[in-house]
């Protein structure tokens, strides 16, 4: 196995569609895979598109805790090869996410809830899941890379693109906001 390169923000191989991929036990598929969660754990990321180490295919994985996942527990991680999302409702929630490929910054993004997606396993076999939370943006973030998508373009208010060292300063005045004693 081996640490890849992650490719940032600007490089092209970033902002094109990936190719599906057509034998998703290929031998360099496998060793994409076991390179991909190598890297994406010494990042310390929750997930990685194989965009994102330089390589134009249509493979995402991650990981979610399991409370995330819901009453059946499925493995904590996820490999889905040629994936599609289907919202389920309109339903819109904005949260801050991160990504290995845009180094040191965090964006408040809007995602869709609950999401219905599927794709297939390393061995061929088919994956169909429903997600909501945590586990569907992580879903709808990591195939966004596929569609040579980066969270900031999802961005509604480029102000809430911040330095995570600043964070702190955004998560405080959101707070503020909420309680209803505050005093503004």
């Amino acid at each position: 196995m081996a640490i890849l390169k992650i490719a940032r923000m600007g490089h092209p191989v970033l902002s094109r569609r990936a190719e599906p991929i057509a034998d998703p036990s290929a031998p360099e598929v496998l060793r994409l895979i076991e390179d991909m969660l190598e890297t994406m754990f010494d990042a310390h990321g929750a997930g990685l598109a194989a965009p994102q180490v330089h390589v134009p295919m249509r493979l995402v994985i991650f990981h979610v805790p399991r409370e995330d996942f819901g009453e059946d527990l499925p493995p904590r991680l996820r490999v889905l090869i040629n994936p599609v999302i289907e919202p389920l409702g309109s339903e819109m929630e904005e949260d801050w996410e991160g990504c290995l490929s845009v180094p040191g910054l965090r964006g408040l993004v809007p995602r869709h809830l609950r999401i219905r997606y599927s794709g297939l396993a390393p061995d061929g076999s088919r994956i169909e899941e429903e997600a909501e939370a945590f586990h569907a943006r992580v879903v709808q973030h990591e195939c966004d890379h596929l569609e040579g998508i980066l969270y900031p373009q999802r961005m509604t208010d480029l102000g809430k693109l911040v330095f995570q060292s600043e964070m702190h300063h955004h998560l405080e005045s959101d707070e503020v906001r909420r309680d209803p004693e505050a005093e503004g």
